[in-house]
């Protein structure tokens, strides 16, 4: 495992690799490689886990009693996957996480990241606020989602989607995460319609785009 690379990721910012080996084994961290489509488990045994995505993508999908998908969040490298489980705090109806690639999974015993050992591991103390402070930005993902898909019209809601990834790119000019399938499952649309929408404002030139490449050329 390359520690120096790990040690990039924002739940290990301030812990130096030098130590993270020693840290990984006082969080029972386990690494698994999941193929394109494949379901992501995050128990080992009764332990509850929390993942870090070392490579790849990783959709977080909530059905409800009749089968229908919806894509609550999808989640890229270095990313937090698995902690509202991990919580207890699961919404209702099945969640489920699954491999958007082939990625590869950091698991980690959530309970011994939030506690400290008995160890007292000298960057325990970083690694909870770390930890912390990505359920906090989680949350704001999830009242984008919530933003998205609370507007009227589907218009509406591209707009609303494209002005976020946008922003996160820090560029009008941006690759989008989700493909098509996906991206009308997110925004709780019927596909047909949201390439006829997405295709009408390529027309208006509110945007233009090549797969899943975007750029937004006008302001509405």
């Amino acid at each position: 495992m390359d520690y120096e690379y790990i040690c990039s990721f924002s739940l290990f910012y301030g812990i130096e690799p030098e130590q993270l080996a020693a840290m990984l084994s006082c969080v029972k961290a386990r690494v698994t490689e999941y193929d394109k489509h494949e379901m992501i488990t995050l128990r080992n045994e009764n332990v509850k886990e929390a993942g870090i995505i070392i490579s790849g993508s990783v959709h977080t999908v909530k059905e409800d009693v009749w089968g229908n998908r919806n894509i609550v969040a999808a989640a890229g490298e270095g990313e937090l996957i698995g902690e509202t489980a991990a919580c207890g705090a699961l919404p209702r109806g099945p969640v489920y996480y699954y491999a958007a690639e082939k990625t590869l999974v950091l698991a980690l015993d959530f309970h011994r990241v939030l506690y400290s050992c008995n160890n007292s591991c000298r960057f325990h103390h970083r690694l909870t606020e770390n930890m912390v402070m990505m359920i906090a930005e989680k949350n704001q993902q999830l009242m984008e989602k919530i933003e998205v898909t609370s507007k009227k019209s589907l218009r509406e809601k591209i707009l609303t989607y494209l002005s976020f990834e946008a922003e996160k790119a820090g560029s009008l000019y941006f690759e989008m995460p989700l493909g098509r399938v996906d991206m009308a499952d997110y925004l709780c649309a019927d596909r047909s319609a949201l390439t006829r929408e997405l295709n009408a404002m390529r027309e208006e030139g509110l945007i233009d785009f090549e797969k899943n490449t975007f750029r937004i050329t006008k302001k509405e």
